[in-house]
């Protein structure tokens, strides 16, 4: 009996939801008889057209009696303000063409009225500035004559002006964006030659690159194309950012270089040309729009839900339906018809947001029927990131609205990449590191990259970024981290002797004041020959990057995951970041103490949806199309966005790197000395033998050696960076050397940011130098 009264209560609630389904589609059902909303609109519109068509015969001697008398009462009121009632009416026509519903009528009707006034004001305006009479009619000139005699004769026609474009906004129902305003300014503003440094170079791209359009279902299918951003890009010291390319233009401002990392080791950095990568390619397929909304619109009628179709997004891979459900619908009904979407539409795989993040609505994404390539050219090519100050802000893709999406590394602080073979995430990471080089020289930025695949990241051996060459072995890998775990712990050293919070904030109060004083003293001629002032250290960002961690995982579980999540825990403020990739996201490889500390998510294409609660706390990864499609969640987001990444090839990733290592070659990049620096190796490894754990040779001397301890006994000075001034070198290799220095007794042991004593002395010196390191 229970199980039977619940069975009725569960069909009399289906009763009572169909019902007020049925009255809220119901509602607009009388006069017109239960007409769609286009036909309704459609008979409305030619009804405004043909009264248009009337006045204007009535205005020739065309209309009859009845045209005449109507022609000459409006006239008298109206004067040649007459020609703007029939043209009101036009609009009104287009705008009921192009709406869906009448939900704009109650604007329009206010519209309409203060469209007119603000025109026969203005026409009455004209009619006394050129001495002339009846331009505004009767009402015009009773409306002119009270405005002029409190706001004058210019602010008068100011006002007007505003209101005759507010109604005209109202009645097409179509906001002023911004950016054609600017662009309209551009094209009116002279450009001055003395602003520009470097080329001026054709930016011009082809009409055939990718284009997004944003479709609203109220109106026709108006295409409207995403508005390119002004391509201005940051200058460096003694080169332009973007060299020649003819696809894109640099127009770089001597006045808007948004960061500078100055220093006086290599101060000159050249970054690859844009000529080197690609940009957008083809154009987005997306069939029928009216037909596809149709059908998603009849689907959910099927099934007692109905819904209003709202505005579609186009963008690279996926078209986006947006839909309003009627009141009182559940958003659980809509989401368990995603499969029936997908056979209705032909098209699979189907995902649906519910609802879309800040908006009433709800989102249909269906693959389109070909894409468009997202260039990494095309990327960095925007303002946004030319003109962006943080030194780690880099492009993900391009979003649904087909706007260019950007992540700053240092805001993150650490990011984990997911994704099945195939889904892109190799790429994903190339076009990130690939930002990262175009944006920052070897000074301000150095890579430690873990490939035990030795396939991806091996590209990348020999620029001058990179600390170490690319990392293969895991043994050596783990003692890697332990290394970037010691170098944290000594910049924190640093930033409490200095009293800021981190990087950032030493390098603008610390570094910067000291280098600029440097240079005023160098230019001024206050420097002796052969002095060098001491300045603080240099702390370049680092940012680790582990390609596959499910192999390293598999090898030393214990081991990796406790130095990985130190490191994810502390290392932000010392501009230490990490982004870990791997395409198995079991959580015996993300465990829980690795996603409590990477808040940071980027998803491809996973192989179930057990994946995509692992990598992003929910699911829909698994309806991702693969092929850089991506779902992008960060610490500040409520929901995952969705991207298309942007692509480079690998023949783009080779050019990059010949460039580099061509005009950096043997200059940075010494590798560290992991296995010197690591303390306590057999209690870090757990047990492992001593001669298992691969690294350098703990006796051997660099070849620059002797000139150091030279140098160090002549001088009595000691620090890091009075090695890489004095003698040329990196970081790495010059502290190598201060390791080698302490081992023979030349120096005494470091103790944090406290300085140096020198223990031994050339016989010809005096005393004993002490310096900061």
């Amino acid at each position: 009996m229970a199980k039977k009264q619940k069975k009725r209560n569960e069909k009399n609630m289906e009763r009572k939801e169909r019902r007020s389904n049925y009255d809220a589609s119901s509602k607009k059902i009388g006069f017109w008889g239960g007409l769609r909303d286009e036909t309704r609109n459609s008979i409305v519109g030619i009804l405004m057209f043909i009264v248009a068509v009337i006045l204007l015969f009535s205005a020739m001697g065309n209309g009859g009696m009845l045209g005449g008398n109507v022609y000459d009462g409006i006239h008298f009121l109206f004067g040649l303000g007459y020609y703007v009632v029939p043209f009101l009416f036009v609009l009104l026509g287009i705008n009921f063409f192009r709406a869906r519903e009448r939900s704009f009528a109650t604007p329009a009707l206010v519209a309409g009225p203060f469209f007119i006034l603000s025109a026969l004001g203005l026409l009455a305006q004209m009619s006394v500035a050129y001495g002339t009479e009846g331009f505004g009619g009767f009402v015009g000139y009773y409306i002119m004559m009270p405005l002029v005699a409190l706001f004058a004769s210019t602010l008068t026609a100011i006002m007007l002006v505003t209101v005759l474009l507010i109604a005209v906004l109202i009645l097409f129902d179509m906001p002023l964006h911004l950016g054609f305003m600017l662009s309209f300014w551009r094209m009116l503003r002279p450009t001055k030659r003395d602003e520009l440094v470097g080329d001026e170079i054709d930016t011009s791209i082809d009409e055939e690159e990718g284009t997004t359009e944003v479709i609203s279902l109220k109106n026709p299918p108006i295409v409207a194309e995403a508005p390119d951003p002004e391509e201005e890009v940051m200058s460096t010291p003694k080169a332009s950012l973007f060299a020649k390319s003819n696809k894109t233009e640099a127009r770089v401002k001597a006045d808007e270089v948004p960061f500078r990392f100055n220093s006086t080791l290599h101060s000159e950095y050249t970054p690859p040309p844009l000529a080197l990568l690609s940009h957008d390619k083809g154009k987005p397929g997306f069939g029928d729009i009216k037909a596809n909304a149709n059908i998603i619109k009849r689907s959910f009628q099927n099934f007692g839900i109905h819904v209003e179709m709202d505005e579609v997004s186009v963008g690279p891979s996926i078209t986006r339906y947006a839909l309003k459900p009627a009141e009182g619908v559940r958003l659980s009904k809509i989401t368990t018809l995603q499969h029936d979407l997908e056979l209705a539409l032909a098209a699979a795989p189907i995902r649906i947001e519910a609802p879309i993040p800040g908006k009433s609505l709800v989102g249909i994404e269906m693959p389109n029927t070909t894409k468009s390539t997202v260039g990494l050219g095309t990327l960095l090519a925007e303002a946004e990131w030319a003109t962006n100050p943080n030194p780690l802000y880099v492009p993900l893709g391009k979003g649904i609205s087909g706007l260019a999406q950007f992540m700053n590394i240092a805001k993150m602080p650490h990011v984990m990449v997911a994704g099945a073979t195939g889904s892109g995430k190799s790429v994903t990471m190339h076009t990130i590191i690939t930002s990262l080089l175009y944006r920052n020289s070897p000074e301000q930025l150095r890579f430690i990259m873990v490939d035990p695949k030795r396939v991806e990241l091996t590209l990348y051996n020999g620029i001058p970024h990179l600390l170490t060459p690319v990392v293969t072995e895991a043994k050596k890998a783990i003692l890697t981290l332990k290394w970037a775990t010691k170098e944290m712990d000594r910049r924190y050293d640093v930033l409490q002797e200095n009293k800021v919070r981190d990087v950032a904030s030493y390098h603008k109060t610390i570094l910067q004041p000291a280098l600029e004083k440097y240079e005023k003293q160098k230019a001024e001629g206050r420097l002796g020959d052969g002095e060098e002032p001491e300045l603080p250290e240099l702390m370049p960002y680092i940012v680790i990057i582990i390609d596959e961690l499910a192999d390293l995982m598999s090898a030393y579980p214990r081991e990796l995951e406790s130095a990985i999540v130190r490191l994810a825990q502390m290392s932000r403020a010392v501009g230490i970041h990490l982004m870990i990739a791997t395409q198995r996201p079991s959580v015996n490889v993300i465990t829980g103490l690795i996603k409590a500390n990477i808040p940071a998510r980027i998803a491809l294409q996973v192989a179930s949806q057990i994946d995509s609660r692992t990598i992003l706390d929910t699911s829909g990864a698994e309806n991702l199309l693969g092929a850089g499609d991506m779902l992008y969640l960060s610490a500040e987001m409520p929901k995952p966005i969705r991207l298309q990444s942007a692509f480079i090839s690998e023949a783009e990733v080779k050019n990059v790197v010949k460039f580099l290592k061509d005009h950096y070659n043997g200059t940075l990049g010494d590798e560290i000395n992991v296995t010197k620096d690591t303390e306590n190796r057999n209690a870090f490894f757990g047990g492992i033998p001593e001669d298992a754990i691969s690294g350098d040779n703990d006796d051997e001397e660099d070849d620059k050696y002797d000139a150091a301890k030279e140098l160090v006994m002549k001088e009595g000075k000691a620090s890091t960076s009075y090695l890489q001034r004095r003698l040329g070198l990196g970081y790495a290799r010059a502290a190598r050397i201060m390791d080698i220095l302490e081992e023979k007794g030349v120096i005494g042991p470091g103790e944090g940011a406290k300085p140096r004593t020198v223990l031994q002395r050339d016989d010809k010196s005096e005393g004993f130098g002490r310096e900061e390191e």
